[in-house]
């Protein structure tokens, strides 16, 4: 699933791109990069000069390895190759948050950490307790779920939702049944092979032809183009 929320700005007008994804489609790297230019590209009106193009923040969140590091958290900047303080430019910064590192940390420090918090917020398997202590520490995790409660009841939402479980079920779906018919392919093949190198073995020890199409299942025309 890929969840994305573009055009949000900060105070300093500093412009954010947030994807979710779920899945590891591969090319997260550039991906991430063509979020940026977009955003980026798309901050500059016609005769306006670059002075005005606003930074590019891209956060992605992701449920699998997209940088191959321990930390769970990664950012990117545009920095020179050999003089690492010298920094080209802070219009671009590139986030990953691997939700699977993350949940893999022995221990979660939700009372002094804010990324901490709102990562243990969207578990789907948030005990009631938790979720309580988290709102009484953050008002801003206090109004996303009471705006979230709002959403479960609007019935456009559920719609909408139930549209996305779908979609992503038979998505799931056809990946097994494609990944199914390609072992039954692999079988299928590897038996064709098999009776090939049969045949060919059978023609170099002078077997009729008769009998090696009756062993392999091979037709004559098959059999006598064989390459010995």
């Amino acid at each position: 699933m890929l969840c994305s929320i573009n055009g949000a700005a900060a105070e300093d007008g500093t412009r954010i791109n947030i994807e979710v994804q779920l899945r590891d489609y591969g090319n997260m790297d550039r991906r991430s990069l063509f979020y940026w230019s977009r955003e980026f590209a798309g901050g500059l009106d016609r005769g306006s000069d670059y002075s005005q193009l606003a930074n590019v923040i891209v956060i992605n969140i992701v449920n699998f390895e997209a940088v191959h590091v321990d930390d769970f958290h990664t950012v990117f900047h545009l920095w020179e190759d050999t003089h690492k303080d010298c920094l080209l430019t802070d219009a671009l910064e590139i986030h990953f948050i691997d939700v699977k590192k993350f949940n893999a940390l022995p221990e979660k420090d939700i009372k002094n950490d804010s990324l901490h918090r709102w990562l243990t917020f969207f578990d789907q398997n948030i005990s009631d307790d938790l979720l309580k202590e988290l709102m009484d520490m953050d008002a801003a995790i206090y109004k996303a779920n009471e705006k979230m409660a709002f959403l479960a009841n609007d019935k456009e939402v559920l719609r909408l939702y139930n549209m996305r479980e779908m979609a992503q079920i038979d998505y799931n779906s056809g990946m097994k049944k494609a990944k199914d018919e390609g072992k039954i392919e692999g079988k299928i093949e590897g038996k064709i092979e098999r009776n090939i190198e049969i045949a060919r073995n059978m023609v170099a020890d002078g077997e009729p032809i008769e009998k090696i199409i009756k062993y392999t299942g091979l037709t004559k025309e098959n059999i006598e183009n064989l390459e010995i």
